[in-house]
């Protein structure tokens, strides 16, 4: 089913309980398909200060569809995404979003392959609108291919800002937590240090 979120400001954007993962996405290996300038995918995982920043933007080519991957440098949890979009015949008006597939998801991929969340995007924005996740399908993200179309004129789509909200995890806490032995009892080590005392003194005396 497809989900359409309330229109949220900047305001309420950045002062919401998440954090920005803008530190935590792997921005060198970000890419895409069906843009207009390939290295445009980058462009536009900003940070927040420079979110409306509207030189920079990633434009379909060959029609109204276009993918953006974007890999993290760890596994996160993710609450939303944020993104602000073309205004007019340039505005997609639907996100389809696919988690943890190591390599992007391409145009045939898209069409074969379910995706984690379908949203329909919200037209006539001026900001950035923020979209809640609330599957446990985002509980533990390595990467995301975001497939944007159906623009409003059909021909172009057009993205200036992408950016997500949610956890880092910290994968050493987590490693040491899994790998924790509950301690013995300090009686019963007390008891097994004198034991084994006894026994060394006893093989030492021995003839």
């Amino acid at each position: 089913m497809d989900h359409v979120p309330d229109s949220s400001n900047a305001s309420e954007i950045e002062g919401s309980g998440a954090t920005n993962l803008y530190s935590v996405i792997d921005r060198q290996s970000v890419h895409g398909l069906g843009l207009d300038v390939p290295e445009s995918a980058k462009a536009v995982i900003k940070p927040w200060d420079e979110r409306d920043d509207t030189a920079a933007f990633a434009e379909s080519i060959v029609d109204d569809q276009l993918v953006i991957h974007v890999p993290f440098v760890q596994s996160v949890r993710v609450r939303s995404i944020l993104l602000k979009l073309g205004r007019g015949e340039v505005t997609p008006t639907h996100l389809r979003v696919y988690t943890n597939h190591p390599h992007i998801v391409d145009f045939a991929d898209a069409d074969a392959t379910a995706p984690q969340l379908n949203i329909s995007l919200l037209e006539g924005q001026t900001g950035v609108t923020e979209y809640p996740f609330r599957s446990a399908a985002f509980a533990n993200v390595n990467s995301m291919s975001l497939h944007f179309g159906d623009s409003v004129g059909e021909e172009v789509s057009r993205v200036y800002y992408i950016g997500f909200k949610g956890e880092t995890k910290d994968p050493q806490k987590e490693s040491t937590s899994k790998l924790e032995v509950p301690a013995a009892n300090a009686g019963e080590a007390r008891l097994v240090d004198k034991a084994a005392e006894r026994n060394k003194n006893t093989q030492g005396t021995a003839r």
